[in-house]
């Protein structure tokens, strides 16, 4: 479980670190940046790679809470996480969204029960296909 979930997090770290550069050389590319601001960058990847790797990977594979405690854990790291990348790239741009900042944690509820029931459904048929195959 550990070394999946180093390899995720390294995984998702370097895709995040690759994709953002990638922006920031498509949009701001007349721009000179910063070595500080580069370690926003870094900062941003880290965020990314601790909630996408390693948090929702074990809340969703490897941990045993209820599905509603799943639900909220994954809704507010993600809204907090969101808001920190937000941050992180441009203050200006946090204070412009700050005002939904409510709107986008319900948002988030709404999208993670979602995705959680289209989850817990393909997951049992998943495993209901592997219990058939071992009774054959």
């Amino acid at each position: 479980m550990i070394n999946q979930l180093k390899h995720s997090f390294f995984q998702v770290f370097t895709v995040t670190l690759l994709w953002v550069v990638l922006l920031i050389t498509v949009f701001f590319k007349d721009q000179s940046i910063s070595i500080g601001y580069m370690w926003n960058v870094v900062g941003i990847a880290l965020i990314s790679a601790g909630l996408f790797g390693v948090i929702y990977n074990a809340l969703w594979n490897y941990l045993t809470l209820k599905p509603i405690w799943n639900i909220v854990i994954s809704s507010t790291l993600n809204t907090l996480g969101g808001i920190l990348t937000v941050w992180l790239f441009s203050e200006e741009m946090f204070h412009f969204i700050a005002p939904w900042f409510p709107g986008m944690l319900l948002l988030s509820v709404v999208l993670h029960t979602i995705a959680f029931y289209f989850y817990a459904r393909i997951d049992s048929k998943k495993k209901a296909e592997e219990l058939n195959k071992i009774l054959k």
